[in-house]
């Protein structure tokens, strides 16, 4: 069993300079990390560029994304191309420790030996930071990484993704950045009790940081079905026409695409849209019902179960969305109209868990630092967990025509609870 485990040191090296790399392997690299999305898992607000420290919560305890900076001492100055492919294809560090699997080199390994040559040239040549990322916390025994070869021996697959001969060369790249540096599955698909992707239900759903992250295949709850045009301009800046706009991780993962090159974003947004699928008659009826109900205008005043002074959730809920809500998302969204969706096409109430509409209520959406995008305001301090309840049940209802989410009380605590830590 300790030879399974074990794995060797690898020889330091002297940090390359920068000029050793070619300029156009570099930018290369660069836009392959924003397909990637690294920077979001390796950089905090305030510290420099992938110089890490982003704790990277998980059910088994939180993970501090490493200083990826050529630093020599707290970064990766010292590891050769080898050791840095080793990490990506084996999850394994220089010095022969296991790495966690937070960091997805269960994705990694399937990347081409040219495009890692890229990402290694863009990251050796980063401004080194010198940046300790802090310690783990993790449950017992799980601090014991030698634990970790047997979790690569049950999910680890180095495979490349397989070529499909009957499609064109762009969904073939797509599939491949897809699977690869891309790794959307990682979020798109739920995990079993070990933390590794079900690989039966790939892209059938899952989570992450606390948000529901929707399918991306025929169970797309989306009430409108994606253009390629549509997916490719969300992926790139986090908005598309008569869809909702990114929040949560997702805008991590789109301020990493608006840096990919584009005929990359729109290979993955081709690949993305056949995984989801043709409409089928049933998603061409729920689309036509949420365009119906976005239609009629108003949803309080369209809201026929609702009557004036009803103290009832729904007439609570009804009075939430008037006082908060109405004066943004009746209007529908329009450019410079100071307007917003209107929330019959809007795939948060739609979503089968509803997570993802508890965190836009209470923290809003805010562009990241330095990075465009649309504001939503947080409305956690000015409701009520029953208020909130409340507009969720109303919404439910009325903007989705969806059966009520169960136990939606007991998620909007628990939603409360993990934003006061």
């Amino acid at each position: 069993m300790l030879a399974l485990t074990w794995r060797p040191q690898l020889a330091p090296i002297d940090p390359p300079a920068r000029s050793s790399f070619d300029a156009a392997l570099i930018r290369r690299g660069e836009q392959l990390a924003g397909v990637g999305n690294c920077a979001a898992c390796h950089t905090t607000r305030d510290g420099g560029p992938y110089a890490g420290g982003v704790a990277l919560a998980t059910p088994f305890g939180t993970v501090h994304g490493t200083n990826l900076t050529p630093d020599p001492d707290t970064g990766i100055g010292r590891w050769s191309e080898a050791a840095f492919r080793r990490a990506m294809r084996d999850g394994v560090a220089r010095s022969g420790s296991r790495l966690y699997p937070v960091f997805p080199f269960d994705h990694y390994a399937r990347a081409s030996d040219d495009d890692l040559q890229a990402l290694y040239a863009f990251l050796m040549t980063r401004e080194p930071v010198r940046a300790e990322a802090p310690a783990n916390r993790l449950m017992f025994p799980l601090g014991f990484r030698p634990l970790l070869a047997g979790w690569s021996l049950l999910y680890l697959d180095r495979a490349p993704p397989p070529h499909d001969t009957r499609m064109s060369a762009e969904w073939n790249r797509g599939a491949y950045l897809t699977a690869s540096l891309g790794h959307c599955s990682s979020c798109h698909s739920p995990r079993t009790a070990l933390g590794g992707e079900d690989r039966r239900r790939r892209f059938d759903g899952g989570e992450a940081e606390g948000w529901y992250v929707p399918a991306l295949n025929a169970k797309s709850p989306s009430p409108l079905p994606w253009s390629v045009e549509q997916l490719t301009d969300y992926l790139s800046s986090g908005i598309a026409r008569d869809h909702a706009i990114a929040g949560g991780p997702m805008q991590g993962v789109v301020a990493g695409l608006a840096r990919a090159a584009p005929a990359d974003v729109r290979a993955i947004a081709v690949y993305i849209g056949s995984v989801m699928g043709d409409p089928t008659p049933q998603r061409d009826e729920r689309a036509k019902a949420s365009v119906a109900r976005a239609e009629r205008g108003p949803l309080v005043a369209n809201a026929s179960t609702v009557t004036s002074g009803d103290r009832s959730p729904l007439g609570l809920g009804a009075a939430v969305y008037a006082g908060a809500c109405a004066s943004c998302h009746d209007l529908g969204r329009r450019l410079s109209s100071g307007g917003a969706l209107q929330l019959p096409l809007a795939v948060a109430v739609h979503d089968p868990d509803p997570r993802s509409l508890i965190r836009i209520v209470l923290r809003g959406i805010e562009p990241l630092d330095g990075e465009p995008g649309r504001l939503m305001p947080a409305f956690g301090a000015q409701l009520t967990d029953e208020q909130v309840t409340a507009l969720l049940t109303f919404l439910r209802q009325t903007a989705a025509g969806a059966p009520p989410w169960p136990d939606l009380a007991a998620a909007v605590r628990s939603a409360r609870e993990d934003e006061s830590r």
